[in-house]
């Protein structure tokens, strides 16, 4: 069974920086085969798409965060990463990773805990 574990979150000042990751255990060596993305989810609001990488390397974005964060990964080491610059309190959310492919032949679709980003002076 696939499982992803939530890293890097914490306090951080307006313009400052965070790098989160994702760990994925489980997956019988087909991370490299994943959709995998990033989602926040804000007190009283909807879970929502903040950045999504393909197996393939594409990218995409909300148009909240292009030009601040970037994800990527390392299939190596079956992680995920989200890269915030210049954070403003807007992004003070829960940030959850999500996979999503088939594993032995069955199809996942797998989230992890979430880790909280506070962005405040």
């Amino acid at each position: 069974q696939v499982q992803l574990v939530e890293s890097g979150g914490g306090l951080v000042q307006p313009g400052g920086s965070l790098r989160l990751s994702c760990a994925a255990s489980g997956t019988a060596f087909s991370f490299s085969t994943y959709a995998l993305s990033w989602y926040q989810q804000a007190p009283e609001k909807q879970r929502e798409l903040v950045a999504a990488i393909t197996s393939g390397g594409s990218t995409n974005y909300a148009d909240s965060v292009k030009g601040r964060f970037t994800i990527s990964r390392d299939n190596a080491k079956n992680t995920v990463y989200l890269q915030m610059n210049s954070l403003k309190p807007e992004d003070t959310a829960v940030y959850y990773c999500h996979a999503v492919g088939r594993r032995l032949g069955r199809a996942i679709d797998t989230w992890g805990q979430g880790t909280q980003v506070t962005v405040s002076s």
